[in-house]
């Protein structure tokens, strides 16, 4: 019976090497707006392209036998080192470029590839080769089990690190949304959180794998392993999707979050002015309305008028200008010139632009939603 060279796993590895190459190219010709977060979203996509490829080579029995031992001995071991080492810090830098406006790539954050050069300087220093990697005749190999031991350690702890690196940014910039925006849709921000929440939980099961290897059979750390794989294609799928349907919807933020968590107090004029704006001025009815166009409305500076809201009215500016609309809504459901007019009418003329939005805010606030705020008006007038 005629054996096959690659198994159903392999061809999913395979796939996923044939998926990422072909959307690191698409990624160079498709029109964007942000090409930081573009050329860095294909360095990511390459780097698993050659990390896939490099486990294949290293753990197919027949290929590990097939290809030259020049390969084997001294491009596998270093190309899935550094792969694996690279691809925490292309991650997090893809995020800092998606959510913050003026990302750029300054020389010190080389210092993100340091890993992945000691990871080959290691490898190229004490010659360890695709057997010492497998770990597989450990008793004729002049690498000590101990380095080998670290290297795989470092390959699943460092990529790990950064993955948390990347989630605790956007957790930051959904945070940042809220002070700078009276309004944003969620749903951009939540792709984007779930992928990077993804990635962390495919690298932190890639290290139990590592971690239960130690201790079981080797079937069993195959098997086991067959599923970081499968994640992975997974995730890639869902990368680009994200990146073709949802990353240039997001909104960016500034570069430094506009709260100071520490200093003066807020003067009282600055505090005036805020409040005039808002319940004078009514500023909260203008549509999209962001901090800086507010600030420039009071001639403040956008990190005073951030520090007003979160140090003397303790909120952020997404929490206060909807705090605003809702009494606002709630008065145009008591006026008898809203009597015939829609709920959508009614949340459009406050301010808000988004129905689950000012149904979240209203119940959240009141207590009830606004239509059972409106039935219990009527219920009351009778």
């Amino acid at each position: 019976m005629k054996e096959h060279i690659f198994n159903i796993h392999d061809v999913i590895l395979l796939t996923t090497v044939a998926e990422c190459i072909l959307l690191a190219l698409f990624q160079a010709v498709l029109p964007t707006q942000n090409r930081r977060y573009s050329a860095l979203l294909a360095a990511f996509l390459f780097t698993i392209a050659v990390g896939s490829s490099a486990t294949l080579v290293l753990w197919n029995e027949y290929l590990n036998v097939a290809v030259p031992a020049v390969i084997d001995n001294y491009a596998t071991p270093p190309l899935l080192l550094v792969a694996l080492m690279l691809k925490g810090p292309i991650l997090m830098l893809s995020v800092a470029a998606i959510t913050q406006q003026h990302f750029r790539l300054h020389r010190r954050l080389l210092v993100h590839l340091l890993p992945a050069v000691i990871a080959a300087l290691v490898i190229l220093v004490f010659g360890v080769n695709g057997s010492d990697l497998r770990m597989m005749s450990p008793e004729t190999s002049d690498t000590p089990d101990y380095l080998v031991t670290f290297i795989w350690d470092a390959a699943k702890i460092v990529p790990l690190v950064y993955a948390f690196g990347a989630v605790v940014l956007v957790q930051r910039y959904r945070a940042q949304l809220k002070d700078e925006y009276s309004h944003f849709s969620t749903s951009e921000p939540n792709w984007l959180n779930i992928l990077t929440l993804g990635f962390f939980a495919n690298w932190a099961w890639s290290g139990v794998v590592h971690i239960v290897a130690k201790y079981s059979s080797p079937e069993t750390a195959d098997s086991l392993g067959i599923v970081d794989n499968y994640l992975t294609f997974i995730l890639i799928n869902a990368l680009f999707t994200y990146s073709l349907v949802y990353a240039h919807k997001l909104l960016v933020t500034q570069p430094e979050p506009l709260i100071e968590s520490e200093g003066a107090r807020p003067t009282n004029e600055a505090v005036d002015r805020v409040r005039a704006a808002m319940e004078d001025e009514k500023l909260y009815l203008k549509h999209n309305i962001n901090i800086e166009q507010f600030s420039e409305r009071l001639n403040l500076p956008p990190k005073e008028v951030s520090s007003v809201i979160n140090k003397h009215f303790g909120t952020n500016f997404f929490e206060f200008v909807n705090t605003y609309r809702v009494e606002e809504a709630k008065r145009l459901l008591t006026s008898p010139d809203y009597k015939d007019k829609t709920i959508l009418d009614v949340l459009m003329d406050a301010g808000f632009n988004s129905k689950s939005a000012f149904h979240r805010f209203f119940k959240r606030l009141v207590g009830v939603s606004p239509s059972e705020y409106r039935k219990q008006l009527d219920k009351d007038g009778a």
